[in-house]
């Protein structure tokens, strides 16, 4: 069983922000998977199965710097094992819509990851990384990523987000290596 966790704030504030990259690909990886997300004590969950292959998407209700506690609750809820999480997230290190599929690592500066890592006391997990683009010189990064995306990077960004379901799937069906060659980038030399 694999936990497909989207990071993100909750309220409507927040719905449309850079930062809630990750809850929107997760809710859209529902929708086409048919999984039925409910109400949960910690946010929305559900369960289903992604080619016979059975997933727990969730949704937390916390902030983001809080999301460690929903996901160390969620992994023991469900059993998962720490190489079976994939944490979908926003990363202002990739340009607008660039995808990276990476496991372990740091925190790049991300509190939401922070704070998963320090409820689980690992790093050993799937990050889906969705590139939400730098901060203009003097603007804040807490000010860029809690802004919504511009309207000339809307068509980019749902496209993206139809890509980053495809590279979750990939992951969960045919493992890390094949997600990672198909949607990593690849770095001109």
């Amino acid at each position: 069983m694999h936990l497909i966790v989207g990071l993100g704030n909750p309220g409507s504030k927040y719905a449309a922000t850079r930062h809630n990259i990750g809850w929107k690909v997760v809710a859209r990886a529902a929708s086409q998977w048919s999984i039925g997300i409910s109400p949960s004590s910690t946010g929305y969950a559900g369960q289903g199965q992604l080619d016979n292959t059975p997933v727990v998407l969730a949704l937390p209700l916390t902030w983001m710097n809080l999301s460690g506690e929903v996901v160390e609750s969620l992994v023991r809820e469900y059993g998962i094992a720490s190489d079976h999480l994939i944490v979908v997230h926003d990363d202002v290190d990739l340009p607008v819509g660039r995808l990276r599929i990476k496991f372990g690592g740091g925190t790049g500066g991300h509190n939401g990851l922070l704070s998963i890592i320090l409820a689980l006391d690992v790093e050993g997990f799937y990050r889906l990384k969705f590139g939400i683009g730098r901060p203009e010189p003097g603007q804040e990064t807490a000010d860029f990523v809690l802004a919504p995306f511009f309207g000339s990077e809307l068509s980019v960004i749902d496209t993206m987000i139809d890509q980053s379901v495809e590279a979750l799937k990939c992951l969960v069906v045919n493992g890390a290596t094949e997600a990672m060659n198909r949607f990593n980038p690849r770095v001109q030399e």
